[in-house]
């Protein structure tokens, strides 16, 4: 079979998830429709989250036989019902799928449930992309492909382990296994009224703030506010700058990304953002929010200090909603606390995964575990067994093009950072603690080092 006529693949890379299509290639890295795979320099980097070729693996959705239809659960049917549309909720059904084509699966989500890469949310705008170019696959085609009942625009309102019910704003569901996908809501300051702020964490926000800054008045972009400094709120700070908005970016810390970064590291970022135009306020706490008479809104600061801004983004960190599960009498701290191998919560046939868990106290808010979360969790809720999760601190890489950075390991408070090797556009460190590496970091592209 010649190049011209063998079917077009796709490759997802095994850290972000983000999916390769060679009939689409990838125009922001230089790579042309119809790009094959073999054909792309091993250097080349997935353009969210910085690994190489190397590590993207081949793709192949999930296809259900034609004959195959969705089966509701029953009072008395067998039945998995996966709580949350999101990635984790949707990789969850793919892997079940892989092990067992006929178990009934209903999936219940409060939104529209269609499929997209949260990741790129925060580097969209400036890349011109429209809200229906992120989706990858309808809810409905999701659903149909991998033969599940869907349930849109649904609320969970309680749940009772003992008798195996899920009680929806749709009625009660019965199930034999429940997986909760329920991800994390962005945390709101008390300070900030929420009906003058956005939040930016699922395709329907970002989509009504993108709606809302291509409609504004000014000409020469919007000024947007965004209160945090962390990895989302200077991914989204570099996205906005770059699409033609004036940013102002506010945190407490006196750097950027302070609670991860070593100093250094962290001046190089805020140096970073300043040249693309942030202007970043740091040691900063915002006191309140007002909206002006001209229809701005005003922050204030508790130094006195005010600004103005036509959008403010809060982006202040993650929290889960334990309600249902308290109610249910699960364990939670800072998420559903789960076991660390099997993602089994306290309750017998439920289980976890994604933004939503607690693992030995510590939430897990990253994209790359998910895949091997959902691998185990399928294993155990079909009967395969054998599979197990592995734990471990998830690579960081943040997607700011200014200066790129990637930590491997797991910083500590009381470690020692040490700087290895350092250019202009070059760092890379070490962190150290009894005597062993513990973490490494590396802000800016070994690429621009060698240049220099």
């Amino acid at each position: 079979m010649s190049a011209a006529t063998k079917p077009w693949r796709q490759f997802i890379c095994r850290a972000c998830g983000l999916i390769y299509d060679e009939e689409k290639g990838d125009a922001d890295s230089g790579l042309a429709p119809g790009t094959r795979f073999e054909d792309i320099p091993d250097d080349w980097e997935c353009p969210l989250c910085g690994v190489v070729k190397a590590d993207f693996e081949p793709y192949v959705a999930v296809m259900m036989p034609p004959a195959a239809s969705p089966v509701p659960v029953t009072a008395r049917g067998r039945g998995i019902v996966v709580v949350g549309a999101g990635i984790a909720g949707w990789s969850a059904v793919e892997a079940i799928r892989r092990l067992d084509a006929e178990v009934p699966i209903t999936v219940v989500t409060s939104c529209a449930g269609d499929r997209y890469h949260k990741p790129e949310l925060s580097i969209a705008l400036s890349r011109g992309m429209a809200p229906a170019s992120l989706v990858r696959e309808s809810a409905i085609d999701a659903a149909r492909r991998l033969g599940v009942r869907l349930l849109t625009e649904t609320f969970v309102v309680g749940l009772t382990p003992a008798t195996h019910q899920l009680r929806t704003t749709r009625g009660t569901l019965r199930y034999t296994h429940l997986i909760m996908a329920i991800g994390a809501r962005p945390a709101m300051p008390a300070a900030l009224a929420p009906s003058l702020c956005w939040r930016v964490n699922d395709l329907a926000g970002w989509t009504r703030l993108q709606a809302r800054l291509a409609g504004g008045q000014r000409q020469d972009g919007q000024r947007v506010a965004i209160v945090g400094a962390g990895m989302i709120g200077c991914e989204l700070a570099e996205d906005f700058a770059r699409a033609g908005h004036t940013v102002t970016l506010i945190d407490v810390q006196p750097l950027p990304l302070a609670n991860m970064l070593p100093e250094a590291a962290a001046l190089r970022l805020r140096a970073g953002l300043a040249q693309i135009g942030v202007r970043f306020m740091g040691a900063s706490v915002v006191a309140g929010v007002a909206q002006t008479e001209g229809g701005s809104k005003r922050l204030s600061l508790a130094d006195g200090a005010t600004i103005d801004a036509d959008e403010i983004v809060v982006a202040t960190g993650l929290v889960t909603d334990g309600r249902v599960a308290r109610g249910a009498g699960l364990a939670f701290d800072k998420g559903l606390v789960v076991d660390p191998q099997t993602l089994q919560a306290s309750a017998r046939d439920v289980y976890a995964l994604g933004d939503c868990i607690s693992v030995d106290g510590a939430p897990c808010r990253f994209i790359e575990p998910i895949a091997q979360q959902a691998a185990a969790i399928a294993h155990a809720v079909t009967g395969h067994g054998g599979a197990r999760y592995e734990h471990r601190h998830p690579v960081v890489r943040l997607k700011t093009r200014s200066v790129p950075i990637v930590v491997h390991g797991t910083p500590m408070r009381d470690g020692e950072w040490r700087v290895i090797d350092e250019t202009a556009d070059f760092l890379h460190m070490q962190q150290w603690r009894d005597g062993v590496v513990i973490a490494t970091l590396q802000a800016g592209t070994a690429r621009q080092a060698i240049a220099a």
